[in-house]
């Protein structure tokens, strides 16, 4: 029988015993001495609130993490502002202040404009899983160490958890074309901020806590965060009805994953080897919990709170895509890294965005044909 046919808590504990082998051999007939000794505690602290499904998504991941080492490591996940701000987490595990830490790549932007490319912009057609195949087999993942190394951040980055293509935002009233969103005051992150910017939006980075507030008290015209989960939870629909969906802004994001790399290489072997592995279980887990609470969420605010969904219009998009290429250009002269990071992306994305182009059928097409009957 394969693991993935042992029941959810079965197959940690499963893993859990697996894992406890890796530091030695397993002898059979030898019964096992119960050794007590206290578990090793990592203190960390994600960039979102207590209550906010990305929060969720970090306990799940210390609780894989918990469970896979059999009760010898503990790592105590903390919400956004308990030790530091939100976009002061990178610099608190590196300082050791914190062992480590869940957030999004593209809050570090301000430290070197490369670190948004995890994420923000059209990716050259890739996906979020695909960015993240990019990131793992393409050599994404040592162009970001490169970067981090630049900065002299002494971290270890794990990224993780496809995000679905985030919605342009909310809004007051729809928005049909690009001049639509001039001059409109808007809350965005990352290179999203120079993409917003080229197109006339007067951009304003705020953590997602105090963005609802910020567009009740007249701040912000409109806004994105994230998720129909996120946005829910955070109150849009309080202060604002239309929720344009799709966009180029953030269309290929993932979680990362931090870790003080001292704190890291301080533990054991085996419990090094859990850690690791459980980011992809990690991410497998997150993607099919996000397509059930988001999928959930987003008929209750159609059905029940009265929030309209428009698709954004092709027009917005495609201005999304000149911006893109003007912000990146300039980008890219500026900074060495950013131009190596690019490349990368466009020579791996020129040959799987057109092998997922040309073999992914199309899924609206089978949708339509059974929900979009009359009767």
């Amino acid at each position: 029988m394969s693991d993935q046919n042992i029941p959810k808590p079965e197959r940690r504990n499963f893993l859990a015993k697996a894992a406890g082998t890796v530091a030695g051999t397993a002898t059979i007939g030898v019964p096992a001495i119960s050794v007590a000794q206290s578990p090793v505690t990592l203190r960390f602290q994600s960039t979102w609130p207590a209550k906010d499904i990305f929060h969720e998504f970090a306990q799940d991941y210390a609780k894989l993490v918990n469970e896979m080492s059999g009760g010898r490591l503990k790592i105590d996940v903390l919400p956004a502002g308990s030790v530091v701000k939100a976009f002061d987490l990178l610099d608190a595990v590196n300082k050791g202040t914190l062992d480590g830490g869940h957030g999004v790549i593209a809050y570090w932007y301000g430290k070197n404009s490369a670190l948004a490319l995890w994420g923000s912009g059209p990716a050259f057609g890739m996906d979020a899983n695909m960015l993240l195949a990019w990131h793992e087999s393409g050599g994404g993942r040592q162009l970001l160490e490169e970067i981090y190394k630049s900065l002299n951040m002494d971290v270890v980055s794990y990224m993780y958890g496809p995000m679905p293509t985030q919605p342009l935002g909310w809004f007051k009233k729809p928005v049909s074309k690009a001049e639509d969103m001039k001059g409109l005051k808007f809350r965005t992150v990352g290179l999203s901020i120079d993409v917003f910017t080229e197109m006339g939006v007067s951009v304003n980075a705020l953590p997602g806590g105090e963005i609802v507030p910020a567009m009740d008290r007249g701040l912000l015209d409109a806004a994105e965060f994230n998720n129909a989960s996120s946005d829910r939870l955070l109150g849009f629909p309080d202060v604002a009805k239309v929720c344009m969906l799709q966009s180029f802004h953030q269309a290929s994001e993932q979680f990362e994953i931090l870790f003080n790399r001292k704190r890291l290489d301080a533990l054991p072997a085996d419990l090094r080897a859990i850690i690791a592995s459980a980011v992809p279980a990690a991410s497998a887990e997150m993607s099919w919990k996000a397509i059930d609470r988001y999928s959930t969420d987003y008929q209750e605010m159609r059905d029940k709170q009265g929030v309209k969904f428009y698709k954004t219009p092709d027009a917005i998009l495609k201005a999304q895509l000149a911006a893109w290429d003007t912000v990146t250009e300039k980008k890219a002269a500026e900074n060495p890294l950013f131009r190596k990071v690019l490349d990368s992306q466009r020579a791996f994305a020129r040959r799987a965005a057109a092998w997922q182009n040309d073999t992914s059928v199309n899924f609206r097409m089978a949708y339509d044909h059974f929900f979009s009957k009359k009767g």
